[in-house]
């Protein structure tokens, strides 16, 4: 069988509102965002032309995060039916950001009023933003313009009726439902007026009308080359008037990128004092009773450099407003405690580079070796860390590759794809501070054909850590909840080379660990082979958070195709130490196109039942029930005890 005909009836139709943080609608967001970006690029007038549509679209798109950590209480507008959630169709999070993409292009196509401010997005958007050129998507055929034009001939929610219907694949009810929560007073008339298109929802998907796919002309030249002039005077005339203004003195002050100070204290001037640092002895870390970030050693080249060690500790305490500020979710941006730990600073790459260490944080300082623009400083939490995740940290970032700071135990690194299970590893340069070469970073791709890993070794154990864009690398594991192991045999690497490409749905939500176990193996009816359920959870280190994820791994002609998600929860204790047991179920159609309601449960299941659309019930804890297409089941577990569960969700 193959993965996209794989879809779920492990969730209910239509979940419950709740509120929906920040970060996964940022996932979501990041996940789906050509798909966003589409939706808002057809949904908006096309009175307003292809260039400033496309530049629109994106812009709605970028603008639909929750303004506070999270949405009020029933803020998504509708749930994504389960049918088609395994085929990459998410939850609350996709759910949310819809519904504000949708809203603020519906409000794009309003008329404009004497009377009243005019909204946001009936505005040209400030970002993005193209100088010089003209950009559109490509064009499509003869049927694609057609759509194009009838499409132009609606108003906007019935516009937005015909994209949910085709491009989101929704009920009339759910259309309904979407077209309310975006503030459209009569959903009714919008799906009559989008019946007077011929449904042709294929084309939506054509390049026509995919402003991310882009093609570009130059605009009017001879008017820019006046505009150009005019703005080389501009400029002139500002430079010198900056240069009257910054008379005397150029280049960093003591304090760098720093706010002014407003207050005097001892205990907080001491901590800004370099000479104060805590610096770790080399050889500390080989007698210590702690094998975790204290014992690391200062390193790096520039570790005497008073001067910018000053600027660091200064900028981290005030930080300015020209200052790039990021944090691990759950990581306080404040000042040190205390006088911190030192345990690098050095150049790389373009950058001058600090990082420091307070206990419960690490902080990464990073200038440029030129000039005094582009300050950053970045924080994540790394309290109760040991020997295994500790082992190295994000160095700098640049061109889409990452360097990493490793620990002074490593004694080899080296670099594995772990979409290539068979290959070996690639041994990774790196120098006498412990920075290593340059790799790939799987966390800044745009695609997923590739997913390079640091392999650490210190004498005893191979560990694999990746990068999920943030300054701890996050270390992966396999097998069950109680005795997860490091990922070294081949059963293990063959099964995260189906797992890797989902991990960009954990980006950047402050993940310590990943471990993906295989809780079951199911013979699929009618000899398809042998499908492998596994439940992959990822672990953060302010200890809520968690991610859980059920996959249906089914036998298929790519070996390292990646798996169907059929459930996803968060903040839950399934699959993991406290509750080692999962349950999940997904529709199935054989190659014979026969479907099949499938389920699989850990061990601790003793049957399972399947009741709704689809009727069923099996002893063990595999179930598999003939059914028809699009069918919605309710899946529930007994266990040992006797009790009853129901399905990851």
């Amino acid at each position: 069988m193959r993965p996209q005909d794989v879809v779920t009836t492990a969730a209910p139709p239509a979940p419950s509102p709740g509120r929906v943080e920040v970060e996964q609608a940022e996932a979501a967001l990041v996940e789906h965002y050509p798909r966003l970006v589409r939706i808002a690029y057809l949904v908006l007038p096309p009175s307003l032309g292809r260039n400033r549509r496309v530049l629109t679209a994106h812009a709605l798109a970028q603008r639909s995060l929750p303004r506070g950590r999270t949405t009020p209480a029933g803020a998504e507008d509708t749930a994504v039916p389960a049918a088609r959630r395994a085929a990459g169709a998410p939850g609350p999070g996709y759910a949310y950001v819809r519904g504000r993409v949708l809203r603020q292009a519906l409000d794009a196509g309003l008329p404009l009023r004497r009377a009243a401010w005019p909204k946001r997005s009936q505005l040209p958007p400030l970002l993005p933003h193209v100088w010089g050129l003209r950009v559109f998507p490509r064009s499509g055929g003869a049927d694609e313009l057609a759509l194009d034009q009838r499409l132009s001939a609606l108003s906007g929610p019935g516009r937005a009726a015909f994209v949910l219907r085709g491009l989101e694949r929704l009920a009339d009810s759910e259309v309904r439902h979407v077209l309310t929560a975006a503030g459209v007073e009569d959903a009714h008339a919008a799906l009559a007026e989008a019946d007077g298109v011929l449904p042709q929802y294929g084309l939506l998907d054509s390049a026509e009308f995919d402003p991310c796919s882009l093609q570009a002309r130059p605009t009017d030249l001879i008017r820019r080359r006046q505009h150009v002039k005019a703005g080389l005077v501009a400029a002139a005339a500002l430079a010198v008037c900056g240069a009257l203004l910054g008379l005397p003195g150029d280049g960093w002050g003591p304090d760098g990128a720093a706010a002014p100070v407003y207050a005097r204290n001892p205990a907080a001037e001491a901590a800004l004092d370099p000479a104060k640092l805590t610096r770790v002895s080399p050889t500390v870390w080989q007698h210590s009773t702690r094998t975790d970030f204290s014992v690391w050693p200062a390193r790096g080249a520039l570790t005497g450099d008073h001067a910018l060690l000053r600027r660091a500790l200064a900028v981290w305490a005030r930080p300015g407003s020209a200052v790039q500020v990021s944090a691990t979710p759950g990581t306080p941006p404040g000042p040190p405690m205390g006088s911190p730990q030192l345990l690098y600073a050095g150049e790389v790459d373009q950058a001058r580079v600090v990082l420091l260490h307070d206990g419960l944080r690490v902080v990464r300082y990073a200038e440029p070796k030129e000039g005094t623009g582009g300050v950053a400083l970045d924080f994540a939490r790394t309290d109760a860390a040991d020997a295994a995740s500790s082992g190295a940290l994000v160095a700098g970032r640049t061109d889409g590759n990452v360097r990493y700071l490793t620990a002074p135990w490593v004694r080899a690194v080296s670099v594995r794809d772990l979409l290539a299970p068979h290959g070996g590893p690639r041994a990774l340069s790196r120098g006498a501070d412990g920075v290593t070469a340059p790799l790939p970073s799987p966390a800044q791709a745009r695609d997923c054909r590739t997913w390079e890993v640091l392999e650490l070794r210190d004498g005893t154990s191979a560990r694999l850590l990746t990068d999920l864009g943030e300054l701890t690398p996050a270390r992966l594991t396999s097998g069950p909840p109680s005795a997860p192991k490091d990922v070294t045999a081949r059963a293990a690497r063959a099964s995260w080379a189906r797992t890797a490409c989902l991990l960009p749905g954990v980006r950047a939500s402050g993940v310590r660990s990943v471990n993906s176990w295989q809780y079951a193996a199911q013979p699929l009816p009618e000899a398809n082979g042998t499908a492998a359920w596994l439940c992959t959870r990822a672990e953060t280190w302010r200890g809520r958070g968690s991610r859980v994820m059920a996959q249906f791994q089914a036998p298929g002609p790519q070996d390292n195709a990646p798996g169907a998600v059929v459930a996803r929860s968060q903040d839950t204790a399934s699959c993991g130490v406290r509750d080692p047991r999962v349950l999940a179920g997904v529709l199935w159609k054989s190659r014979a196109g026969r479907w099949y309601v499938l389920a699989a449960g850990s061990e601790q299941f003793v049957s399972l039942t399947t009741s709704g659309g689809v009727k069923g019930s099996a002893q063990g804890s595999l179930l598999a029930v003939p059914a028809k297409a699009g069918a919605r089941a309710e899946l529930n577990g007994r266990l040992t005890d006797g009790s009853r569960v129901g399905a990851l969700r």
